[in-house]
């Protein structure tokens, strides 16, 4: 009876349920269900993935066949093209630098210098001869490794080679008008002594170093200078003051020794130096690093006119206008031995000058050069061939062969008024 009472007790106890979920803290999905967006896989999709492996690979082959042909196509070409490169290779020929050999190390080694830079140390090709090369020679360097490849034996700078006159000026003595005097003086200081050396010997004295011409522009300096070339059969060396101006540091001293090493090497030579004022103006202390390089330049100048060196048949003639300008170190006498004035012609010159100028003009019957010799007009031996050459030009503008008085007045008005442009008029009244 109990355990019937115990088994309906426990039938009558319920069973326990889990709870009842909460929608607290849950968004609700929005949409269809994630499995509803796999893709449908049919039998067929294998078989187009191959289908379009295939199509790619047929592309492929096109594009590679069509690359193929282009290639062939454009072959001739790129063979023409190289050939054309070449030719213009051999015609550039190849690139080197020029540079000088400091010291020779061994056999297959040395120090060489540039001017880009510093001093290298560079290997010695095989097949270049060691016996051309000695310290201070130039010689041609590989323009990557600097090796050297050549040996220049003509190391003459090339600027040297151009101030050398090959042909004798075509002026002479019989062009220059006046100036007995001064022609006088140069025959003596320059041309005798390198035609009869044996009479300053007999006589007991050195012959004159260098004379300098000097004097207002346009009277006849550069023209006597030539004129000595004429003369003598002597090497000319003409240069210009402005070009012994180098840019690079020590260039400028270079280039004057070489121009007296080829003077010596060509001896009898004449050095003429035009401009001088340009390197020969007075010493000053300067911060600029180009008036510095310039008065290094003049002192080279200077050591090669008085050095320890004899010029022996090197004579130098300078000409400027504003001697003033000079250094006095450099017309001392012993550098300069004779300074050559050219003054503005007198009546006797401008009429000498006229004649010369107007030999082969055909003048008319109403022209007097008496006229324009006597005036007193500051007319220099220049001045004087400009207002020939511009009453020829007047003439032959109204196409007559003969020069009519009126012509040269005109051309003297015009060439004075171009002389004096520029001054204020009444400035010196």
């Amino acid at each position: 009876m109990k355990r019937l009472l115990l088994l309906n007790h426990q039938q009558e106890k319920k069973k326990w349920e889990p709870p009842v979920p909460t929608r607290v803290g849950k968004k609700k999905k929005k949409g269809p269900d994630s499995t509803t967006k796999l893709p449908a896989v049919f039998p067929t999709t294998r078989c187009k993935l191959k289908l379009l492996k295939n199509e790619r690979i047929k592309d492929y082959l096109l594009l590679e066949e069509e690359f193929v042909q282009n290639q062939e196509r454009l072959k001739p070409q790129e063979e023409k093209n190289q050939e054309e490169r070449g030719k213009i290779d051999d015609l550039r020929g190849s690139p080197m630098n020029v540079g000088n050999l400091e010291e020779i190390i061994d056999d297959d080694h040395a120090i060489i210098s540039t001017n880009q830079g510093p001093e290298y140390y560079v290997s010695i090709m095989s097949f270049v001869d060691k016996d051309l090369l000695e310290p201070g020679s130039s010689v041609l360097l590989h323009h990557k490794t600097l090796a050297i490849v050549g040996v220049l034996q003509d190391d003459v700078d090339p600027m040297v080679s151009v101030m050398k006159l090959e042909k004798a000026p075509t002026e002479s003595y019989a062009d220059i008008g006046g100036l007995e005097a001064q022609v006088q003086e140069i025959k003596e200081a320059v041309e005798l002594p390198l035609t009869h050396p044996e009479l300053y010997e007999e006589m007991g004295i050195k012959a004159p170093k260098g004379v300098i011409l000097y004097g207002a522009p346009g009277t006849g300096k550069t023209l006597l200078a030539k004129a000595v070339a004429n003369q003598t059969s002597a090497t000319f060396l003409r240069i210009v003051g402005s070009e012994l101006i180098q840019k690079y540091l020590g260039d400028g001293p270079k280039l004057v020794r070489e121009l007296f090493r080829v003077a010596e090497e060509n001896a009898p030579s004449i050095v003429f130096i035009d401009e001088i004022d340009a390197v020969g103006s007075k010493r000053y202390d300067s911060t600029s690093g180009g008036e510095r390089e310039i008065q290094r330049t003049m002192l080279e100048l200077l050591n090669q006119l008085d050095g320890f060196d004899s010029r022996g048949d090197v004579k130098v003639i300078m000409a400027t206008n504003r001697i003033e300008s000079l250094d006095p170190a450099l017309i001392r006498p012993g550098r300069i031995d004779r300074k050559i004035e050219f003054p503005l012609p007198d009546v006797k010159t401008k009429r000498r000058i006229f004649n010369i100028h107007t030999s082969r003009m055909t003048l008319g019957d109403d022209v007097d050069l008496e006229e324009f010799v006597m005036a007193k007009d500051d007319l220099s031996g220049a001045d004087i061939k400009a207002v020939c050459t511009e009453a020829g030009l007047l003439a032959l503008r109204e196409r007559r062969m003969k020069v009519l008085a009126d012509d040269f007045r005109k051309a003297k008005e015009k060439v004075l008024y171009r002389k004096n442009e520029g001054t204020p008029e009444g400035l010196y009244l």
